[in-house]
């Protein structure tokens, strides 16, 4: 039930950027907590431990253990961070905590506020539990995209659970860390004395991204920011939504679907250049940004102005920078880009089948994302390519259409995901009508390891045959003589690159014989 009066709107924020304190790293001294204003609880922004090596971050896109190890920032999570005076984000998979270590730190907070998803939540869950045994006076509550499509069975699948927050929840989040009472917070969902669901009316969508403040210092307050790995990225990278929402409408993306929405709803180029100019003046060795919007080159005229507006400021900054893209931009346009600092795109291919493209959405045709990646070869930028094997459509033979697509086009380096039907998504809603999914054994789309499962099935294409047609993928892709080359060769350009190369090759090959068994 909704409450009887609707709070009244937030004001917004100012862009101030909090002075940088020391972070504790794991093993070292005990940092003395930065102390609230009297009216704000001391808070805690929680990324609970989880899997070895598994990224369930709140800037993860596929919450699962990958075939090497990578953590995404949990930006999601930075962003309330900066609203609340005096607060901690902690990301315990990252700074390799345990669940002691991570209890020791948390239970010195009046409010615990974790990040959670479907893969991880039953982990999650238990955390809070110990963590509400060992403090029963803590108020603790979880965001995220699961909270947001399901609120009543995270708030009913443990007490520890005080509250839930839907859709975006940064100002959800500022609002309770103020002490406002649950009931006149707008976006968050609890039960109330007699076990009822009570889904207070929706926080606003926020449209005036400049009044967020910045996420960068909270990275350098709170992180240690060489965890932080992406093999296909530069070390130590910093990453950045300029952005939220996608108008794209792909059957299997969550953000879109369940936080971000389908509008696209940017940061001035004034706003991002100030943030990459803070870094670069507070945080040198940084080596890279990356804008993990969903499709930072939305193809809208006004986007593209923007787009190139940041380019050239980044470019007399000195910066290098990546993206995720569409592949679907004019060649003219990744000129300007690559002239202007552009190193990598992350581009989500998916399959080289048409049909499945067209079943899930993707708004694109394989021959104009090979005319892309052409553009990109002539151009000298780097892809990495991300692809998806089960879609809708899915058989034995678009599975090997998909591989020789893959390597035609032959991106600098891929990722190849199963098919996840989150709830909330299109995906989810299309398997359960057509009893695709998969009884996974009480497991959230990974197994006990943390790795991905796969949760779909068809009547001639089954969920283990799909499972391991992922690392005939990679093998197929990877273990051709031209590629172990250009590897070799990208080895060669410095000792750095040969020892992370030669770490990620022992982690890549630990995956492929643990994922064939």
């Amino acid at each position: 039930m909704d409450t009887p009066t609707p709070p009244p709107p937030h004001t917004g924020a100012t862009a101030t950027i909090p002075p940088p304190a020391h972070a504790r790293e794991p093993g070292g001294a005990t940092r003395p907590l930065r102390q609230p204003p009297a009216d704000v609880y001391k808070t805690l922004f929680l990324q609970a431990p989880s899997f070895d090596g598994f990224d369930g971050g709140a800037g993860s896109r596929y919450q699962a253990k990958r075939e090497i190890k990578s953590f995404w920032y949990p930006t999601w999570l930075a962003q309330p961070a900066a609203l609340v005076p005096g607060s901690r984000l902690l990301d315990a998979p990252a700074d390799g905590l345990g669940v002691e270590e991570t209890l020791k730190i948390a239970q010195d907070y009046e409010l615990v506020i974790i990040h959670t998803s479907t893969p991880s939540f039953p982990t999650d869950a238990k955390f809070a539990e110990l963590l509400k045994a060992r403090k029963p006076g803590i108020l603790l509550g979880m965001v995220g995209a699961k909270t947001a499509v399901d609120p009543k069975g995270s708030l009913r699948a443990t007490p520890a659970i005080d509250f839930v927050c839907r859709e975006e929840f940064d100002y959800t989040c500022k609002e309770i860390a103020e002490k406002k009472p649950l009931e006149s917070v707008r976006g968050v969902s609890y039960l109330d004395p007699d076990g009822r669901l009570v889904n207070n009316v929706s926080q606003p969508t926020i449209h005036d991204m400049d009044a967020l403040p910045f996420v960068a210092p909270i990275y350098k307050r709170d992180l240690n920011i060489n965890h932080y790995y992406i093999g296909y990225l530069k070390h130590p990278y910093v990453s950045l939504y300029t952005g939220r929402g996608c108008r794209s409408k792909c059957t299997f993306c969550l953000w879109p679907q369940t936080v971000g929405g389908h509008r696209y709803r940017t940061r001035s180029a004034e706003s991002v250049l100030m943030e990459a100019r803070w870094i670069k003046q507070n945080m040198p060795e940084v080596k890279e940004l990356m804008f993990d919007d969903d499709t930072f080159t939305d193809l809208s005229k006004q986007n593209m102005e923007r787009v190139y507006k940041i380019a050239r400021g980044l470019h007399q900054m000195g910066w290098t920078w990546s993206c995720n893209s569409k592949a679907n931009v004019p060649y003219e346009a990744l000129k300007i880009m690559k002239e202007n600092g552009l190193r990598l795109l992350l581009v989500g291919y998916e399959s080289g089948d048409n049909q499945i493209l067209l079943n899930i959405k993707k708004g694109l045709r394989t021959d104009i994302a090979r005319r892309f990646t052409e553009d990109c070869r002539k151009l000298g930028i780097l892809i990495h390519g991300t692809f998806i094997l089960g879609l809708p459509g899915e058989t034995h033979e678009t599975i090997d259409k998909t591989i020789e697509f893959a390597k035609s086009i032959n991106p600098h380096t891929i990722q190849v995901s199963l098919a996840a039907p989150y709830p909330g998504t299109a995906l989810y809603n299309q398997a359960v009508a057509n009893g695709w999914l998969v009884d996974t054994g009480g497991h959230n789309l990974v197994n006990d390891k943390g790795v991905q499962l796969a949760a779909i099935s068809y009547p001639d294409l089954s969920s283990e045959e799909i499972y391991h047609g992922l690392e005939r993928f990679y093998r197929a892709f990877y273990f051709r003589p031209s590629k172990i080359w250009e590897i070799v060769k990208e080895m060669l350009t410095s000792w750095d690159m040969t020892k992370r190369r030669l770490r990620e090759g022992v982690e890549f090959f630990h995956f492929l014989h643990a994922h064939e068994m």
